[in-house]
């Protein structure tokens, strides 16, 4: 009897691509030569594109699938997750699952030390978990580069070591980039509901959405990472990035409360000029004169939304590489000024 050919958990038959709503460009107001001018330039100068996805007044106007990828085929999302994971938080805190933003994070996540933390840990709240600026000691690369981040990955227990970590005083308030704040807010969700982020999304989120081929790593503890491991399709990310655009509605359901997102989507802090200002686990600025909301990862994955427009931007590209060349300029000659914004 012939073996049954193995198939890759980051692939899906046809049959289970996720669908969405289908428009030309010309339809719903863009310029699809400047699109196809994106493509030609993909082709070109970005040889680890994965793919291309335009969402115009929440119909799919435009879609380019690159180096043998498919709308089946999963991405590793890596600090793109980061946005999911404050969506969810989003969520449980409106179910009263989690407590008030300026909470001490030792109300949930105390049980977690192995040994006393910094004196000032008790003064970190929620809020400085979700706009990174709680203070804890941390090295951050230019390009969002973390050399300690294989340290705490070695670790076997993570929250104890982000934890841990010492404070210091004079930069609590301040933004740093550090991925073991994200994962603390993945424990809280784990904490608060009772389910890990991954089986709290299923039933909250991507349930909901009809999305079902998808995939997010653990922790050693069992806690969805916070900050990487999650895995969608192109379309998936884009379906996310739709809801998000749509104040947290999908298909007359209030899916993520619209408060939330008017503060995760927006300024929080000050953060870097080379990818803009902080809100709750998403960057946020102006492109062209147009305000947008990103939710970013290593390598190029990004979920643009851009509410002016009434658009959703979705680049993936390979994330197992460490330079990488980052689509902005595609959008910022093309893909915008296809929709009257140059």
């Amino acid at each position: 009897m012939p073996k049954t050919p193995a198939v890759s958990i980051l692939s899906a038959p046809v049959q289970s691509y996720s669908s969405l709503p289908t428009a030309t460009p010309e339809d719903q107001g863009c310029e699809p030569s400047l699109l196809e001018q994106a493509h030609l330039q993909i082709d070109r100068r970005y040889p680890k594109m994965k793919s291309f996805l335009v969402l115009r007044h929440g119909k799919l106007v435009y879609e380019q699938y690159y180096n043998g990828h498919h709308a089946g085929a999963l991405n590793d999302l890596r600090s793109a997750t980061k946005s999911f994971t404050s969506i969810l938080f989003g969520i449980a805190l409106e179910e009263k699952l989690l407590p008030p933003l300026d909470t001490s994070v030792l109300f949930v996540l105390g049980k977690h030390m192995n040994r006393p933390g910094h004196r000032l840990l008790s003064s970190v709240s929620f809020h400085h978990l979700l706009s990174m600026t709680a203070g804890f000691r941390w090295k951050t690369g230019n390009k969002l580069g973390e050399p300690l981040i294989h340290q705490f990955h070695r670790n076997r227990r993570w929250a104890s070591f982000a934890l841990s970590l010492p404070i210091d005083e004079e930069r609590i308030g301040s933004f740093q980039y550090r991925s073991t704040d994200s994962h603390l807010l993945s424990v809280a969700i784990s904490e608060g509901s009772g389910q890990d982020a991954y089986a709290f999304a299923a039933d909250r989120l991507f349930g909901p959405l009809d999305i079902h081929h998808s995939a997010w790593a653990p922790s050693p503890e069992g806690h969805s990472m916070g900050h990487v491991g999650l895995y969608l399709t192109s379309r998936d990310m884009a379906k996310f990035g739709q809801c998000c655009l749509q104040h947290g509605e999908w298909e007359g359901t209030q899916l993520i409360p619209a408060s939330w997102l008017t503060l995760a989507l927006n300024t929080q802090t000050e953060g870097y000029p080379a990818f803009g200002d902080y809100g709750y686990q998403w960057w946020s600025g102006k492109i062209n004169g147009q305000p947008y909301s990103l939710a970013h990862g290593h390598g190029g994955q990004q979920i643009y939304l851009f509410p002016g427009l009434d658009a959703v931007v979705v680049f993936t590209q390979d994330s197992h590489v460490s330079r990488w060349k980052n689509p902005r300029r595609l959008l910022e000659q093309y893909v915008l000024q296809s929709m009257g914004a140059g």
